[in-house]
């Protein structure tokens, strides 16, 4: 299965053992993956990155097009989102050396090559050469560790040291000498490239999947996460079913920390000063949905931030940040990061209500599970604010979300009940079921994207993409600390506008639906039909004219009446 029979020196395994020592603030992988993965923590750095690279290049780990590819296929911009299953190298190039590459690029795209002379890749020998008063001192020792797990797998001679990473190591084969071509060696490197190097952040990155096991199986294991995030989406039979590509890539866009690290490293800098700023999650933590990035920064937090972070020295390491980074407010990853004390890329080792709240876990929050991740966040709080301070505000953020989802829930009650009915517009004449393999139901999360006929209807147009929206901005604003996010610029004010109109709705079908039984009544009782006007006329009886009126008279309470347009106001 995992290879583990490389000779690995002793001298490198001791030297990486050292390093862990040396450095008892660094995050550590957590017991999980090596429990998970069989392995010592104590052994060969070559056997873990084996066994990580192993899986997580395993379709029946979560690599790849999921069960639903069948379903859709790739367009050409899959290649970037999933380099491991679509990408496919360019034809045109010609063979290069390691300096060749940089000579062509410079011309062809410069800007790629401007940001890879500014990176660390570019200038290891002024990491070697930092003194122990810098802030970035750490990564003297970081480097260090990569040149260990470089010796560990066989790439790096004992006494070797790596000068530079540039494209050659990333894009074809890390410390390839003489030429590579394009058509034949080039890849896109994915997490495990990255890994082969970072090997202690990629098994943080990849614990995630060993540290999110829900007690009720309220979501999938090691799900939502970044380890898993590209997994997550595939698995949607929404997405599948999408026949517009370019819309379900703008998923996958995001959705993609999976495959590879420039989602919060951009290349070609790769920086972890830029990876620390709230910006570099801005682009995907933000809108109708997960509106994190905009609460945080209308938060008193982000308004520290957005007045003093200048002023901040942002190549300081998260554990420093405040000691010796002259930061005075948290940010994304100062406390998402961090756990128990110690910083590392898995961050949903405190994860409580997933992505969007349910009843599932509402109803659970008194598991110990759940209550062991609620004291780690107070933990977190505390170490800015009191504790009893940030006992009442989690108390206080799980009561809002849990008063937002009894609001959201009556909704979407409401509109099943329409579904059961059969009263939604259109139901039982216009309604085609939804593509393959969507299965058809009231207010479904696939109506926010996929549409025919009345499928959906209004109602579950506002009920998927107004309440279940609206309890999601209410939960991630109280989470984040936005007033008005939660409680009346959005959120909570409104979710009761929504539930309103969601009743309004179910109220005019329902009285429609009276109105046209009574009349059903009737017509089962006359002579003539209701509904059939013009012979109701042509029999030109007082009867006939009668109820022909009568039917005017009821039909012009089936139409939904005119909404008042504030422009109309003092037309004549």
């Amino acid at each position: 299965m995992w290879s583990g029979n490389r000779t690995v020196l002793g001298l490198a395994i001791a030297a990486l053992l050292a390093l862990m020592v040396s450095d008892p603030a660094k995050a550590d992988i957590p017991d999980e993956t090596f429990e998970v993965l069989g392995l010592d923590r104590d052994g060969d750095p070559a056997d873990l990155y084996d066994a990580l690279e192993w899986r997580y290049h395993d379709p029946e780990e979560g690599a790849g097009e999921g069960s639903q590819a069948d379903f859709w296929d790739p367009i050409l911009f899959s290649k970037y989102t999933n380099p491991q299953s679509f990408y496919e190298p360019p034809d045109k190039g010609k063979g290069s050396g390691r300096q060749g590459c940089v000579e062509c690029h410079e011309k062809d795209t410069p800007g790629h090559t401007m940001a890879w002379k500014q990176s660390v890749h570019a200038n290891l020998n002024e990491i070697r050469n930092l003194e122990p008063g810098d802030v970035r001192f750490y990564k003297k020792e970081k480097l260090k560790r990569v040149e260990t797990n470089l010796i560990a797998l066989g790439l790096l001679e004992e006494e070797q040291i790596l000068s530079e990473v540039s494209c050659m190591d990333c894009h074809v084969e890390i410390l390839r000498v003489g030429n590579a071509d394009h058509k034949r060696d080039l890849r896109m490197p994915d997490a495990a490239v990255c890994g082969t190097c970072h090997l202690q952040e990629f098994a943080e990155r990849e614990s995630e999947r060993d540290t999110l096991n829900w007690p009720q199986e309220q979501w999938p294991p090691g799900r939502p996460s970044h380890a898993l995030d590209y997994h997550g989406v595939v698995e949607m039979a929404m997405w599948a079913a999408l026949t517009e590509r370019e819309i379900a890539e703008g998923c996958v866009s995001c959705h993609s920390v999976q495959n590879k690290c420039d989602g919060c490293h951009t290349r070609h800098t790769f920086s972890a000063a830029e990876a620390r700023k709230p910006e570099a999650c801005a682009t995907c933590h933000s809108g109708i949905a997960h509106n994190e990035f905009e609460n945080y920064m209308l938060s008193k937090h982000g308004s520290i931030y957005q007045m003093s972070g200048h002023e901040w020295d942002w190549e300081t390491r998260l554990k420093d940040a405040y000691v010796k980074g002259g930061q005075t407010a948290p940010t994304c990853a100062s406390c998402h990061f961090e756990f128990r004390g110690k910083f590392g890329h898995n961050v949903v080792r405190k994860v409580r209500w997933g992505f969007m709240p349910t009843p599932d876990i509402a109803d659970n929050l008194s598991d110990g599970w759940f209550g062991a991740r609620k004291e780690a966040w107070i933990a977190t709080c505390s170490g800015c604010h009191s504790e009893s301070f940030a006992r009442a505000y989690q108390n206080m953020a799980d009561d809002a979300v849990k008063a937002g989802l009894s609001v959201q829930q009556k909704a979407k009650h409401v509109i099943e009940k329409l579904y059961a009915d059969h009263m939604l517009v259109g139901q039982d004449s216009n309604r085609p079921a939804p593509p393959e393999p969507l299965e058809d139901g009231a207010g479904e999360f696939f109506q926010m994207f996929i549409a025919d006929g009345n499928n959906p209807s209004a109602v579950e147009v506002e009920h998927a993409r107004g309440c279940r929206n609206d309890l999601n901005q209410l939960y991630k604003a109280v989470m984040h600390v936005s007033p008005g996010g939660w409680a009346y610029s959005e959120g909570w004010s409104s979710l009761v506008e929504c539930y309103a109109r969601v009743m309004d709705s179910d109220t005019r079908s329902r009285e429609i639906a009276e109105i046209k039984a009574r009349l059903a009544d009737i017509e089962q009782k006359s002579e003539f039909s209701l509904l059939d006007i013009d012979s109701n006329v042509q029999r030109a009886s007082i009867g006939g004219l009668g109820g022909a009126l009568m039917l005017v008279g009821m039909a012009g309470l089936l139409l939904p009446r005119r909404r008042f347009d504030s422009n109309d106001a003092g037309d004549d």
